[in-house]
């Protein structure tokens, strides 16, 4: 981790490109960008007509001439030419002029644990594009224990759990290092599908594609524990008719349509904890799970997950940004390795 740190030190800006939101950490400046990872485009003649959350507001609204599209896919960048063009317009002329003045420009990136050598090749395509001479990828997993304060350069157990929007990874970190990972391809967006696919089922009822969200808000605060709210009102399209039409839904039945891809995360946990040696084990009893990643801040996740695996469950104090933060942390130089001067023999 040294090494990478010293190089980490010397970059000018710092990208999380992910499947929900992008966010991008300027060396001096502080966050500058954390708008959603959509862009509009139209077909017609190719251009580009907004990005970020104007083009999220576009999603199942535009002429059969403007297409919403989103160039990463499970933290994994699947249009490098959008993704560029998003990146720019994100950035505006003014500070992609001030990172044009470096004679050198360097990039820092997340990855997710298990990036092949084609993901990683193209995310450190994108930020080529935008005039990085040289771009280091930093693991999530790490990123985001930095963001959130965790002690990852010490001799001892640190469990972080990063919800994102297409996969949820989890890890055991010590000395700076990934001990044992695991990613389970379950996310926010399967839990979204889970309770569309539960209300069309159960109800004949079509949700509008960006009201899935209110409808996990609406479980409140205790949201899949049985203290939450015994019913919610939700508007949608009839399948049959496709006029307008509401229903009064069970939040019971709601929590058992989204047990099954919580189920899935539940068992990447125990796979961790079973791989791990005992010594680690046993600091976790004692530090628990940190939940980062903006699925963290599903309503009762932590107490589900709280009573499944009988460890301490806390949630990051900004649990969506704790990745890029921790980007920024390490190009600031605020992380310090643990000095480990080699014994003479």
């Amino acid at each position: 981790m040294t090494a990478s740190l010293e190089q980490l030190r010397r970059c000018h800006f710092a990208v999380d490109l992910g499947a929900a939101r992008t966010r991008v950490y300027v060396k001096g400046a502080g966050l500058v960008v954390d708008q959603p990872s959509a862009a509009a485009v139209n077909t017609r003649t190719g251009a580009l007509i907004a990005v970020g959350e104007l083009a999220e507001k576009m999603t199942g609204r535009t002429p059969h001439y403007i297409r919403v599209v989103r160039p990463v896919s499970g933290g994994t960048v699947v249009d490098i030419e959008m993704a560029q063009r998003m990146l720019r317009h994100l950035l505006g002329d003014k500070m992609r002029r001030g990172l044009r003045r470096k004679p050198i420009l360097r990039a820092a990136a997340c990855t997710p644990h298990d990036a092949d050598p084609l993901a990683q090749r193209a995310a450190i395509e994108t930020l080529v594009g935008l005039g990085a001479r040289r771009v280091e990828l930093v693991d999530t997993l790490i990123a985001a224990a930095v963001g959130c304060g965790l002690p990852v350069e010490q001799p001892e157990a640190t469990m972080i759990m990063v919800c994102g929007a297409a996969a949820t990874q989890v890890a055991v970190l010590s000395l700076g290092s990934i001990v044992t990972a695991q990613r389970i391809p379950v996310g926010g967006e399967a839990v979204d599908h889970a309770i569309v696919q539960h209300l069309r089922h159960e109800h004949e009822l079509m949700l509008p594609s960006q009201s899935v969200r209110p409808l996990q808000l609406a479980l409140s605060g205790n949201g899949l524990t049985a203290q939450g709210p015994a019913s919610t009102e939700i508007h949608g399209r009839d399948v049959a008719t496709g006029l307008a039409r509401s229903v009064q839904v069970d939040t019971a039945a709601v929590r058992d349509a989204i047990q099954t891809p919580l189920t899935a995360v539940l068992d990447g946990i125990g796979k961790v904890l079973r791989s791990c040696p005992p010594d680690l084990v046993a600091d976790l009893g004692d530090r628990g799970i940190m939940m980062v990643g903006g699925s963290a801040l599903l309503p009762g996740l932590d107490q589900m997950l709280r009573q499944a695996t009988g460890m301490p469950v806390n949630i990051a104090e900004r649990p969506d940004v704790c990745a890029v933060q921790g980007l920024g942390a390490m190009l600031e130089g605020r992380i310090a390795p643990l000095a480990l001067d080699p014994l003479g023999t």
